[in-house]
């Protein structure tokens, strides 16, 4: 079997899980990794000495046995990065965000088409079991009709100075719940959020979405946290279900709700309704277990190899994009320019794309 040649580009704090998986598939090979860290490049020597390690990107756009190119940089670099690739015939696998503007996600969805190319944003959640069988029970109408959903993404730290935590943390959340409500629009975006560490840069956002059929959704964010917390809850009309990634068993479906009892004579209006309190037994299914990202590149490869769409392609990661977007600016006063990701560059500046 003749392996994928991938290429990747940053090597920071998500980069050697790519790249591990990467080089651990049996479908592919790693061939090169390029940072501009010394630091990173050694490490990268030292993790995977058989491949070839550069600090300049048009080693790899340039190299015709290269398919695919995995983006692992600050997300302000993204587009410009992700448009040389696929400029340059490859594939691309870009971290979230694809790019920091619905213009640029376009365009990039655009150049894909005309290459016949895969456009991939790496919304590593989507290819998590455990939100797959959140999603096909909700599908199946196991949890009634869905009221709303919350969650919880919180830490102290990691704090970042290249993006706020609305768009460091957000895109997990509104990937998932696109994902489990069939990818619709929201009706109205609202975020409230404040710069408590650094000037300009929100370390803790509340974000409140509105989606038809009177479903609501709303997210904690939050790099100041004493906790890690990685819950999400869905709250339907007959039951209810919590997915908590930091939990071995990370699924679980309670009975719970609140029933309307008739009263006799009426025709179960609100006003002359009794209700009552329902807590059933709680269920923890076995869903069987497969690293996320492994998923992840496992689906990259087969649309590079088969021709598949990618379920996280420009058409989902635009979405997304347009929602944070949507959340508009901070609501505390900006210095000029500061915690801004919008770029119009079109060169790659050598000194920002290291992550």
């Amino acid at each position: 079997m003749t392996k994928v040649k991938i290429a990747q580009i940053g090597l920071g704090y998500w980069g050697p899980a790519l790249a591990r998986n990467v080089a651990s598939s049996a479908r592919a090979e790693l061939a090169t990794v390029v940072d501009l860290s010394e630091e990173r490049r050694q490490f990268a020597k030292a993790n995977f000495p058989d491949v070839a390690v550069s600090s300049d990107p048009e080693d790899i756009f340039s190299d015709p046995h290269i398919q695919g190119v995995i983006i692992a940089t600050p997300a302000a670099t993204h587009f410009a990065l992700a448009e040389r690739a696929l400029k340059a015939g490859k594939h691309i696998l870009v971290e979230k965000p694809m790019a920091t503007t619905v213009e640029e996600v376009t365009s990039l969805g655009l150049l894909a088409r005309q290459g016949r190319l895969t456009a991939m944003v790496g919304h590593t959640f989507i290819y998590n079991p455990a939100v797959h069988y959140l999603r096909d029970i909700i599908n199946l109408g196991e949890l009634g009709q869905i009221r709303y959903i919350h969650s919880q993404r919180l830490n102290l730290g990691r704090i970042r100075s290249d993006c706020d935590v609305l768009w460091n943390l957000a895109p997990h959340d509104i990937s998932i719940v696109q994902f489990l409500l069939g990818d619709p629009m929201p009706l109205s975006v609202q975020r409230f959020g404040m710069d408590y560490v650094q000037r300009g840069i929100q370390d803790v956002a509340f974000v409140n979405l509105v989606y038809p059929n009177r479903v609501m959704a709303h997210f904690h964010l939050s790099w100041l946290d004493p906790h890690r917390t990685r819950t999400l809850t869905v709250v339907g009309s007959e039951k209810m279900a919590i997915y908590d990634d930091t939990k071995e068993r990370k699924v679980a479906i309670l009975d719970k709700g609140i029933d309307r009892m008739a009263v006799e004579g009426t025709n179960m209006d609100y006003d002359k309704a009794r209700f009552s309190l329902r807590s059933g037994k709680v269920f923890e299914p076995d869903i069987k277990w497969e690293e996320p990202l492994s998923l992840e590149i496992a689906h990259f490869l087969d649309c590079i190899t088969l021709g598949i769409e990618c379920w996280t392609g420009p058409e989902h990661a635009a979405k997304v994009v347009k929602i944070l977007a949507d959340c508009g600016p901070s609501t505390t006063p900006l210095q000029p320019g500061a915690g801004r990701l919008d770029t119009g560059a079109t060169d790659i500046p050598s000194t920002v794309w290291k992550q």
